[in-house]
């Protein structure tokens, strides 16, 4: 399991990209917020607003928001479907499908869906939380790392 601190990891070797896909330099100096999720979790589609709200919320605040699509099931692999679950529940950051679990590798994951990292602009992991908790865990963390302007 990544720990607190540990880096980023690689977000190459995706399937496909949607939405643009990510370079490896597109990330550094900017906090980032990862969640890796898949159509075929209840949960994971029941979280998208709360993740849509912090996007707007955060990403005028410097925060960079990547979603990872990994399947839980054969019938998750389906392009298409993906990328009509993401038009509908409006993921538009980019989205990485990784049908081949390269990505969910290396988040080491658990194959626990949905789950969320928070990493600062050092590229070190701050927050990490999975489930049903798992947003209300990272609200606060995001609040600190990516504070509002003072007025």
């Amino acid at each position: 399991m990544l720990r607190s601190g540990s880096p980023l990891p690689s977000l190459e070797g995706a399937t496909l990209w949607l939405n643009g896909e990510v370079a490896p330099g597109d990330l550094r100096g900017h906090p980032v917020f990862v969640q890796l999720w898949a159509i075929s979790c209840h949960l994971c589609k029941e979280n998208q607003p709360t993740v849509r709200q912090w996007r707007a919320q955060y990403g005028d605040r410097g925060v960079t928001f990547v979603s990872i699509h990994m399947p839980r099931q054969a019938s998750d692999t389906r392009v298409d479907e993906v990328e009509a679950a993401a038009r509908a529940l409006g993921i538009d950051e980019p989205l990485a499908i990784d049908n081949e679990h390269v990505l969910g590798d290396r988040f080491e994951t658990d194959g626990i869906w949905p789950v969320y990292f928070l990493f600062d602009s050092d590229g070190k992991l701050r927050a990490r939380a999975a489930g049903a908790a798992g947003l209300g865990v990272l609200g606060a963390a995001l609040e600190r790392i990516a504070p509002a302007p003072a007025a």
